[in-house]
């Protein structure tokens, strides 16, 4: 899986504000909050990241797929299924 952000960079602390009722009920179920949150981050980031990529190579990848479309993939006469 590839890494959108140094995983041996140190921790910070951090001030959040969180739903008082949430925070406690987490806590009773012992769920780790900071685990929890850098795990949030880290699909938040790759849904950007993956959504600007595709943003900014749009152009690029309708023109491999219309050259596709016209022309085929260039492996297409040596698949033997």
């Amino acid at each position: 899986m590839r890494n959108y952000f140094d995983t041996s960079a140190s921790k910070k602390p951090t001030n959040l504000t969180v739903n008082s009722d949430l925070l406690e009920t987490a806590k009773r179920m012992k769920i780790n909050i900071s685990a929890t949150l850098e795990d949030a981050l880290v699909n938040k980031v790759r849904q950007k990241m993956t959504t600007e990529w595709l943003s900014e190579n749009r152009v690029a990848i309708e023109s491999y797929n219309q050259f596709v479309e016209q022309n085929g993939v260039f492996s297409e006469r040596l698949r033997k299924f």
